[in-house]
């Protein structure tokens, strides 16, 4: 089982439900950190929908912001799901926080994890440029952070119509 592994795709690829299929292949009690926020009614809906889908037998730490903390707190516990590594980086955008110095020390975490890690990722370099200057900064900066992640994962899949491509 591999220590890191980054699964990407584009929106409504299937890639949460791969990840959690592969997170439950490898055993034990399977930890789901979420990044995502209930901040309105539709956001609601999804977190909804995404509990449903995993179904029970989860453990669930929400984490919008310092993941380093929930990595750091559920090593040893079992595998680890994040979801979604893209939130997390608009997260800290919109709390204007130093992005940069975030994933260097999120780098730095997942290099000291003894249980395994699945980020899930958006793929954003595939559609049109963002018509905004704050849209092609979000853009750019996943695209560094999915290459950053890339490059320290161990497997790399991607996810397309519901299907997996092994990459790395």
């Amino acid at each position: 089982m591999p220590q890191i592994s980054l699964i990407t795709g584009g929106a409504r690829s299937g890639k949460s439900r791969f990840a959690e299929d592969l997170v439950r292949s490898w055993g034990g009690q399977p930890v789901y950190i979420a990044t995502a926020e209930a901040l309105d009614g539709e956001m609601t809906q999804r977190i909804a929908a995404h509990r449903t889908q995993r179904g029970p037998g989860w453990t669930l730490i929400e984490e919008p912001l310092d993941l380093c903390a929930a990595l750091g707190r559920s090593d040893g516990q079992g595998p680890r799901l994040v979801d979604c590594m893209t939130l997390w980086l608009s997260n800290l955008m919109l709390q204007e926080r130093d992005v940069t110095a975030a994933l260097e020390q999120l780098l730095v975490t997942l290099a000291a994890q003894t249980s395994p890690v699945v980020l899930v990722t958006n793929e954003v370099g595939s559609g049109i440029v963002p018509a905004s200057a704050l849209g092609r900064d979000y853009r750019d900066r996943c695209g560094w952070m999915n290459q950053k992640l890339g490059a320290v994962a161990d497997r790399i899949d991607l996810v397309v119509c519901g299907h997996p491509l092994r990459v790395k």
